[in-house]
């Protein structure tokens, strides 16, 4: 899909990704499906619900992935 959204799961990553690291791909995303790199005023409140969303999902995702042979924390 948009390859700039990087992997954000351990043991990809070393750490458990920030939060700042899944709103970025969160925005990618949203930018990527909306074919809008900043949306006009009108479409401002509705980009940033879609943000906001994605972003808590894929917390919950990676929250919620148990890797095979990796201690989970």
């Amino acid at each position: 899909m948009c390859r700039s959204i990087k992997t954000l799961r351990p043991p990809v990553i070393p750490e458990e990704a920030t939060e700042e690291e899944i709103r970025a791909a969160a925005l990618q995303y949203v930018r990527k499906v909306s074919g809008f790199r900043a949306p006009a005023a009108h479409n401002r409140e509705v980009f940033d619900r879609a943000v906001e969303e994605i972003t808590a999902s894929t917390m919950r995702l990676l929250d919620g992935i148990e890797v095979r042979g990796a201690a989970r924390t």
